[in-house]
Order: C-alpha cells, then structure tokens, then sequence
C-alpha cells in the first residue's frame, strides 16, 4: 500500500512557510502518494484550503490526526517537543533540523524509532544534490528580501538621480560574505542602482560579485578561506585583524552594510564591532542576515530591528518567511526532488539507499539509529596528468608578413624560380601583341602594389581571410582605375566605352567589398567585446 505525506501547520512563532504547495500535491500524487494538509497550514503562503483540495489533498482538521495518520511528514522548521511525541513510532519526518545544535531534539527523534532526513545537511559538493538543496533556495531568498528591508529603512534613493531639486547620490552598499545570499543581495542592490562592494574570505568568489556589478573588495593579507561544501573556514588571527580594518574603513563610507557570514556548527563570527556602528553616518542601516546565530554585528538584537548610535541595525531571523509565497513553492520543489530520488519507481514506497551519497548525507536518524555526522564524502578526483614528455626544441621561424610562419627560400630554389620567370617574361615581351604588353602591364603594377600595401597589414586588424579578398580587389580597382584614366600621351589608344564601364563596375563592386569586409571585420570583434 502507498505511503502517505502529511503537512502539518508551522508552530514555530512568526513562521509563515509551508512545506508543500498545490502544483507541488499533483506531482507527489502522480509519484503514487496519499497527501494530507492540516487545514490553514497554508494560510499563510497564501495557500487555501480549497486549492490543496482541488489538487488532490486530504484536509486534516487537527494536527494530533495529522501526525498519527502519515507515514512521512514534511515541515519546514524541525519540529518541537509537543510535535515529536505526536510522530508515528517508525515515522519518517523531512525537515531543517540542524543536528549539531539541537542534540536533545536529535535524541527524542531517535527515541521514536524514527528515520530524519535531515535538509539542512545535504552534500551540496554533489552536482546532483543541486535540485535539492533547499539551503541555497531559502538563501538567495534572503539575500534579496535583505536589501528590501534595507531600502524600507533607508531615508534615500539607492539609484543616484538628477532632479530639478538638486541631484541625489547613489546609495554605497558593503556586502560582507559573498554567498549564495551575498550573491543574491548583490545582484539586488546593484539592479536598484547602488554602488556595491562586497567582500568574502574565498577569493574565487571574486569573479561572482564582478559579474553582478559589484566591486570586490580584497583583505590586504593572503589566506585561503574556502571550508569545503560552499562554506568559510575559521580564519587566522593574522587574518582577522587585517579583515577588521577593512570593515572599519569601509563602515565609515558606505550608508548600508548587509553581512551574510556564517560558518557550519559554529556560532556567527563578529565581523561588526560596536565601534564600527559609532563610525558610520547618521540615518545609516546595517542587516544582519546571521541573526539567528547570533548575528554578525555585536549590536544585533535578534528577530528585532533597533536603532543605535543613529544606525538602524536590522536583526530579523526570518527573512525567508517575509516572502512565505515565494519561499515555500521554492521549498516544496527542493523535497520534491528529494522524493523523487528516494522513490525512485513511483509506487508511493520510499527507499532510504544509504548506498546513495546523497541520501546518506541527508539522513541524520535510520531507524531510532543516529548516523550523523555522515562519513567523510568520497568526491571522484580527476586522474593525474601523464608527465608531458620533454618538448623537441624548435627553432623560431621568422614571420611572413604577419600572416604566417616560413623559412627563407633556399638561394638555388629562388635562382630556379626567378629564372623561369625571366623566361616567361621574354617570351611574352617577344611575342605577344602591343595591345596585350599595356594591359599585362597594367596587371603586373596592381598585383605588385595589391600585395604591399594590402597582405602586410597585421592580422589583428582584419582576418587574413580578408586580407587576401581586400588584395584581389586591391588588384581589381587599380587595374580598373588606369583603363578609365585619361592617355597621358596623343600616341596612346585607350579602350572602348564598353570596358570603360565595364572598368567603373567593377571598381564599385570592389569598393564594396573592401569596405564591407571592413564592416563585417568590426562586428565580429565587437560580438567579443563586453
């Protein structure tokens, strides 16, 4: 028989979220599931009653039913006391719960005989976990909800105008922690028209903040930042004290300062004295997106947003709850996906693979049996590059023209080539008609002067491509231009009207395709110019 999912209402105080949405319940009905809602738990998402209903959903009146009744619960927040004593002895329960701080909830969960994937504890080294990993779905919803609140508390314009009235400067925003959420606060302020900064300890994120339009800003003190899994590292003292100074500097120019820097299992690093807040400038704003762990700034009061030394400091703990629509359908695909993998065959059964390297970082509780922390994770390493063989020494060949490598002609070779050509020379001067030795004339001068002046331009200007078409039409039209000159002598006859004309075609169309390669040329270098 299927298994059923049930959803209960979020307790947690402030708590809008929901773990699953309506256009979510067809699809996990379609993996051969029972689902039921506890009622109004969407309320909140905007999400009623009656759409779960019309998608399929069982609404449960109460939660004591709820639990009792599912096999499998979804939530949000990880549950409370009162929550797991109403969890199915050998139910299996999907939700942030944060093992490392919360080890008496990790006990009474294993007491029930439960298994606990927990979300929050996904490798996200994995490529394929990226489907589920609802940790960067609720960060780059932060990110931006940050600098909303920053706005609403701000008392100008983050986009620099110019009125009648006078002109108004941008906004300068300092982001600390170039995360998923930094990236995301980023990319939102600079979209408002702010001048953002950013730093991180991670200096390949640098990149990342220029490519949204911020400017990073590089600690004068060389470390390597990079904690493995997305995340920070502790960093060194050394380190540390050069970082502070460039907050200090930094807080004493810009009007709002968003620090995003968490590090896992440990408390939020203070990256925000209290002096720093003294320094900045009046009606300034700070938001503190650590706040639940303690906040980066030593002044945060968190889930409360106060006002000291003339700053607004920001603090709220719930910044992905303030988008409860947004959040909850980004949630419910993130454990969507998750079902996806764990029930593989679509039958509405669920398979806990501890084979599988994701489902085995996810799962924290098998059975009434704790498994957290999971065992280091084997990443596959790429094979070591055979040693290159010694390279052949060659010797440098001097350039032809700019258009290509050539070694100097062999002094027999060239002898034998301009012999032959002598001779050919001769024997048309001999031979050929006088009408015949004007025009050859004329022919030998345009490719003479088509080849200097046109085949010695560098490469980096045009193709060579278009070197060799602008040479032939370099031929055409001086060839053209001496049959439709004026005889510089009476004695001289010059050529009928028809390749006299015939003479102007042909110089229009060379023209033409000069300059359009020209034309072609620049366009194609600007398709690789930012």
């Amino acid at each position: 028989m299927s298994l059923s999912i049930g959803v209960p209402r979020e307790v947690y105080p402030g708590e809008k979220r929901v773990a699953t949405v309506p256009e979510v319940v067809e699809k996990l009905i379609k993996l051969g599931f029972r689902v039921s809602i506890e009622s109004g738990a969407g309320d909140a998402a905007h999400c009623s009653d009656d759409a779960y209903r019309a998608a399929g959903a069982e609404i449960v009146d109460s939660a004591a039913a709820l639990w009792a009744s599912s096999d499998i619960v979804f939530k949000v927040r990880g549950p409370s006391s009162e929550e797991v004593g109403l969890l199915r002895e050998g139910g299996t329960l999907i939700s942030f719960i944060w093992p490392a701080q919360h080890p008496e909830l990790m006990q009474q969960l294993a007491a029930k005989k439960a298994t606990v994937l927990a979300i929050d504890s996904l490798p996200r080294q994995l490529s394929r976990a990226q489907k589920m990993d609802a940790l960067t779905s609720m960060a780059g919803i932060s990110g931006y909800r940050a600098v909303i609140e920053a706005a609403n508390a701000f008392g100008r314009f983050f986009n620099g105008q110019m009125t009648a009235a006078g002109k108004v400067p941008p906004a300068k925003v300092f982001i600390a922690g170039a995360g998923v959420a930094g990236l995301a606060a980023i990319g939102t302020a600079a979209n408002l028209g702010a001048v953002v900064r950013a730093n991180d300890t991670r200096a390949e994120v640098a990149d990342q903040v220029k490519s949204l339009g911020g400017e990073f800003v590089k600690v004068d003190y060389e470390e390597e930042g990079s904690g493995g899994g997305g995340y920070a590292k502790v960093m060194s003292e050394g380190f540390q004290q050069a970082q502070r100074e460039m907050y200090a500097k930094q807080a004493r120019e810009v009007d709002i300062i968003i620090t995003t820097a968490l590090i896992p299992g440990k408390p939020a690093p203070k990256l925000i004295t209290a002096e720093m807040v003294r320094s900045m400038k009046p009606g300034s704003v700070i938001v503190n997106m650590a706040g639940e762990q303690g906040g980066n700034c030593e002044l945060t009061e968190p889930g409360q947003a106060v006002v000291k030394h003339g700053v607004t400091i920001i603090g709220y703990t719930d910044l992905p709850s303030r988008l409860a629509k947004q959040a909850s359908t980004l949630y419910a695909n993130n454990l969507l996906r998750l079902t996806e993998e764990l029930c593989k065959t679509k039958d509405g059964i669920i398979d806990v693979n501890m084979d599988d390297d994701a489902i085995r970082g996810l799962t924290v509780i098998k059975e009434g049996s704790i498994t957290w922390p999971p065992p280091p994770l084997k990443l596959a390493t790429p094979p070591a590059a055979k040693q290159a063989a010694a390279p052949v020494p060659v010797a440098a060949k001097k350039s032809a023209h700019g258009h290509g490598g050539g070694e100097p002609m062999p002094v027999g070779k060239m002898a034998v080539i301009v012999g032959i050509g002598a001779a050919l020379f001769w024997l048309i001067g001999a031979y050929a008609p006088a009408a015949f030795l004007g025009h050859f004339t004329v022919f030998v001068l345009a490719c003479f002067i088509g080849y200097m002046v046109v085949w010695n331009v560098k490469p980096s200007l045009h193709t060579p491509l278009m070197s060799v078409t602008n040479a032939v039409s370099s031929i055409i039209a001086i060839g053209a231009l001496v049959q439709i000159a004026p005889p510089l002598a009476a004695d001289i006859s010059r050529p009928d009207v028809v390749i006299r004309w015939l003479a102007v075609v042909s110089i229009a169309l060379a023209t033409i395709n000069m300059f359009g390669g020209f034309a072609v040329t620049r366009r194609m270098l600007e398709m690789f110019r930012k």
